[in-house]
């Protein structure tokens, strides 16, 4: 027990450094892919519930990439992990969606391209944020007239509190597996016990039908 604790005090840590880091990097920067005529791609963002999420999508200009790329639109819906609907745009060159997510789990953002002959390429740049870094800090450093130093404090105090949320959630995620790992293991015993009544009662079957067979040629 004691070395469990242990290990889950140093597994807190551990996340609270990379937490730290990742907000501290540019990991929420824009992706950019290509999309071919008919195919379709999804992108997961695992949100918590709670948790305000924002996202940006457009096709970059063909004139500047390929002038062979002319498919002009796409199609793009936003789902809960449970198929809930969040956003929903259908023959859309940019556009932006906006929620706060109402359960924990991957959330799926789906880009599909129109079918189109020949086959042609979409270039398509997407940008997703959650957490912290949705928020316009810059907006919000114009609006209050606030010192850099200020806005910064801020930052770290919605860190610390996203922070929390996380270690709170890993340790109910955790409870989760442990309580699942508890009934499979029960089920699994279960099932055991079952399949060794079931074979012991088929052999014993199997044994009176030879001694009744054995008995009735020795009659002949």
């Amino acid at each position: 027990m004691v070395a469990y604790k242990t290990m889950w005090r140093w597994s807190c840590w551990l996340i609270v450094i990379m937490l730290i880091f990742e907000s501290g990097s540019k990991m929420a920067e824009s992706m950019r892919f290509d999309m071919h005529s008919g195919e379709t791609k999804c992108i997961s963002e695992d949100v918590k519930a709670d948790t305000l999420s924002v996202g940006s999508y457009s096709i970059v200009d063909p004139i500047k990439s390929d002038p062979n790329v002319t498919v002009r639109f796409f199609g793009l819906q936003v789902t809960s992990p449970h198929g809930v609907s969040y956003h929903y745009g259908d023959k859309v060159e940019k556009g932006t969606f906006a929620f706060t997510a109402s359960e924990n789990g991957p959330y799926s953002a789906c880009f599909w391209s129109p079918l189109h002959q020949p086959p042609l390429t979409t270039i398509v740049e997407f940008d997703w944020r959650s957490g912290v870094e949705a928020r316009d800090w810059s907006n919000v450093a114009k609006k209050g007239n606030i010192e850099a130093m200020e806005i910064e404090l801020r930052k770290l105090a919605v860190t610390v509190r996203n922070i929390h949320a996380e270690m709170y959630y890993l340790r109910d995620r955790e409870e989760e597996m442990q309580e699942l790992n508890r009934s499979t293991n029960s089920e699994m015993a279960i099932m055991g016990f079952l399949s060794l009544v079931v074979c012991v009662s088929v052999a014993g079957l199997q044994s009176w039908n030879l001694r009744n067979y054995f008995e009735r040629k020795k009659l002949l």
